[in-house]
């Protein structure tokens, strides 16, 4: 079956291609050629400044329309004495393993209204709940002050989780970290929650010390765990100060990734950082993601308030999963291949039932796009189609669709859009669908097909794009050139 419509999309293309009968021919768009980054030859100073940390005013904790910005960073900027290769094959296999949880927490995850989490007594927990997050988190950390005077630490941001934690001295067992462990000690604004809170009461997983304060406990797909206190504290971005923040100050943390202090949930749980301070943000946030080799030139960046939603956006309504509410669904409707949409994908494809199965996602941990099996196979046959005169290369890792561009520095290739529902069209740019592999002019299609029922958008098609998340209006937006 699946080879049958292999031909017949295939069919389709050549004949709209070079029949006189059509208006119009495939369109196409330059992709000028680079190659894989190169990371740092020795340890990285990515300690920002606190003149760029603390550039606004202390009054801004009272002021309702503050605007908070971030710089963010890709984690490959810690990694140093590492080949190009060697770097792309560590995403890869991050981006599995993330992709296999987020598909499992998405399939299995209990529903939200009746989230049993038992607690314990003493200090252990008598349950766990998975995350979103998978191996090595997420893929852009960015600088925070935690406490009061604020400790400026790397928090990775992932919006496929909700939890906001950080490691904390004394630590039992943690990974090692760039900056100096945090110490509540010397904060005059942490404050430990009791068992007995209503804000104990929201983790999905929590138990009580001795002394009666809240534990929480978060486990990740690939098995790694953070256990601590759950707290309030100030986080600072650039000056900017956000008070009474439901935070995890983890004491045993294994498993997880290297460099960061902790991590930031942008998800759209009840503990997230974005729902937490959604009312003074007006529960808007967006980020825009830079390609490593362009960071120098345009940093990413993440905004939340106003300032967070470009004039130039196009939106789609955000769905909600009856079971699950951490990830941000979008309904996808149909792709289109030099101009023309590729029949077979419709909206059925990622439709997502009542019971919350299926359905498409936005994910800023994700790095490479997956679709459904039948949908994946449709828009491979038709970019195969529309890119025939690239010279075919053997398949790489996941992506079974490359190409041999060696001696080459520009080519040809169809444009690719993807169609959300509400006619928010996400045109991208040629680099953020072929893309190098290896440094001898390999390039492959940076789409893969899943059997899970669930489609991610990851963030190697949302380079370049500001893309927002506007909780009050319930709708995800997309913003061509945002990171200008």
């Amino acid at each position: 079956m699946e080879g049958k419509a292999k031909t017949t999309i295939f069919s389709f293309f050549i004949l709209f291609f070079f029949s006189s009968g059509y208006a119009k021919p495939l369109q196409f768009q330059t992709l000028v050629l680079g190659t894989l980054p190169k990371p740092p030859t020795h340890k990285p100073d990515l300690c920002w400044s606190e003149s760029e940390t603390s550039s606004l005013s202390e009054t801004a904790e009272t002021n309702p329309q503050t605007i908070l910005t971030a710089r963010l960073e890709h984690r490959d900027a810690l990694a140093f004495n590492v080949t190009p290769e060697a770097l792309f094959h560590l995403r890869l296999e991050r981006d599995a393993a993330r992709v296999e949880s987020l598909s499992t927490m998405a399939a299995g995850a209990p529903p939200v209204t009746s989230r049993n989490a038992t607690r314990s007594r003493g200090n252990g927990f008598s349950s766990s709940v998975i995350s979103g997050l998978s191996q090595g988190s997420g893929e852009y950390f960015t600088r925070i002050g935690v406490g009061t005077p604020p400790r400026y630490v790397y928090m990775v941001l992932d919006t496929g989780s909700d939890i906001v934690w950080i490691q904390c001295a004394p630590c039992r067992k943690c990974y090692t970290q760039a900056d100096p462990m945090f110490d509540p000690k010397k904060s005059r604004s942490f404050a430990g929650v009791s068992c007995g809170s209503p804000l104990c009461r929201r983790l999905d997983v929590s138990g009580c010390s001795q002394q009666r304060l809240c534990l929480y406990q978060v486990s990740y797909g690939d098995g790694s765990f953070t256990v601590g206190e759950f707290s309030t504290e100030t986080l600072t971005f650039r000056g900017t100060k956000v008070g009474n923040v439901a935070l995890g100050c983890g004491h045993d943390n294994e498993g997880l990734f290297v460099g960061a202090a902790g991590l930031l949930g942008l998800g759209r749980g009840k503990l997230s950082f974005p729902s937490q301070a959604g009312r003074r943000f007006g529960r808007k946030f967006s980020y825009c993601l830079v390609d490593r080799q362009a960071a120098a030139v345009k940093p990413s960046s993440v905004v939340f308030g106003e300032s967070a939603v470009p004039r130039s956006a196009v939106f789609t309504p955000m769905l909600t999963n009856p079971r699950l509410d951490t990830f941000y669904y979008v309904e996808l409707i149909g792709i289109s291949v030099g101009g023309v949409r590729v029949p077979g994908i419709t909206a059925s494809l990622f439709k997502m039932d009542s019971a919350g199965n299926g359905g498409v996602i936005i994910d800023s941990g994700t790095s490479v796009t997956r679709l459904t099996r039948p949908a994946y196979v449709a828009l491979r046959d038709a970019f195969r189609a529309g890119a025939i005169q690239l010279k075919r290369a053997e398949g790489f890792s996941l992506f079974d669709t490359c190409y041999d561009l060696s001696g080459k520095t520009v080519v040809k290739v169809p444009t690719v859009v993807m169609h959300f529902r509400g006619g928010a069209d996400l045109s991208l740019p040629a680099a953020n669908y072929l893309i190098p592999v290896d440094s001898n002019g390999i390039f492959c299609f940076a789409f893969a097909g899943t059997t899970s029922g669930l489609s991610i958008v990851g963030n190697i098609q949302q380079q370049g794009f500001r893309v927002v998340f506007d909780g009050a209006s319930s709708r995800i937006g997309f913003a061509a050139h945002g990171c200008a």
